[in-house]
């Protein structure tokens, strides 16, 4: 009988899947929503991989990365402006990196992807994967770093 009790106990604590370390972004209703099938046929293959499926670009390797002129960076699969070129920084991280974003037009949800919690920013219009923010940012300004992937923006000058 003890073993059986022992049994049952131990299934229930590896049966419990706990909703507070699932990401509900999925469940979200965004202003603008497409089929997979239109998205791939909007997107390159690697916007795609990132936008609407999380995915990350390789460091370094977006030319946005070290780009410094004055105007807007904007969502690549809505155009929603999401971030102003004077907030932009070099991080080191080889990633385009801001220390704030434009309010509202960013949303937030909880990542745990990688076996951590980590605060993944996308769109909040169409509901695409932009990076993740992190509390390492410049002192003087928010002390935040939105490290985002390059792929995932288009810049409009100013």
């Amino acid at each position: 009988m003890k073993k059986l009790l022992i049994l049952l106990i131990c299934c229930a604590f590896l049966s419990c899947n706990s909703t507070a370390q699932k990401n509900n972004k999925s469940t979200e209703v965004f202003k603008i929503t497409k089929t997979d099938e239109e998205w791939k046929s909007q997107l390159t293959d690697m916007e795609y991989y990132v936008l609407r499926k999380a995915g990350t670009e390789r460091s370094f390797s977006s030319p946005l990365n070290k780009n410094y002129k004055k105007g807007t960076y904007v969502c690549k699969a809505c155009e929603t402006p999401l971030f102003k070129s004077e907030h932009k920084y070099d991080s080191g991280s080889g990633w385009p990196s801001f220390d704030r974003e434009i309010k509202g037009n960013v949303a937030y949800s909880t990542d745990y992807n990688i076996g951590y919690a980590r605060t993944e920013e996308h769109c909040a219009t169409c509901g695409g994967h932009l990076g993740h923010v992190f509390n390492d940012g410049p002192k003087d300004t928010t002390g935040k770093r939105h490290c985002i992937n390059g792929v995932a923006l288009k810049f409009v000058p100013e």
